[in-house]
């Protein structure tokens, strides 16, 4: 087991299986040392774990748990991207959050933190990226939050 699955284990989370895309893309593709990981909604057993609008019906601890969701989906297609072995990860470089607000909504980048801190949990100071956190008008299967990844292998 990777340091970075103990550490996950130690927060009492277990990586989930790194979900099939449901469209014409792929789950992540490999540059050179950069992985890029396609958005990754708040999925849980086969659903999205928060549905609905941020400032419309959602809290911001539910959204913080749908961006915490979406970074465990980041790192379980980072793990197949790493051949298995997250102690690959040299960086988290940058994450972009996403989400599905009402108009008047501005803490979107309270719960995208639920991506960061989880990454810094996992990581450390190479948990520690540069970021967007924006609100948009819907997302697919209606999820909350969609979080995406740019990571630097060693």
């Amino acid at each position: 087991m990777s340091k970075a699955e103990e550490r996950l284990a130690a927060l009492g989370l277990e990586l989930p299986v790194a979900a099939a895309p449901v469209a014409n893309y792929v789950g992540f593709t490999v540059s050179g040392k950069t992985v890029f990981i396609s958005g990754q909604l708040p999925m849980k057993d086969g659903k999205p774990l928060v549905t609905g609008r941020l400032g419309a019906g959602v809290s911001v601890e539910d959204g913080y748990a749908a961006g915490r969701q979406c970074g465990l989906n980041i790192l379980a297609h980072l793990k197949v991207a790493c051949g298995g072995d997250l102690d690959r990860v040299a960086r988290v470089l940058r994450l972009g959050g996403f989400v599905a607000c009402a108009p008047e909504f501005t803490d979107a980048p309270r719960c995208v933190n639920g991506a960061s801190d989880l990454m810094v949990a996992v990581f450390g100071d190479a948990g520690r990226h540069a970021r967007a956190a924006v609100g948009v008008a819907s997302l697919p299967a209606g999820a909350a939050v969609e979080v995406d990844a740019i990571v630097e292998l060693k």
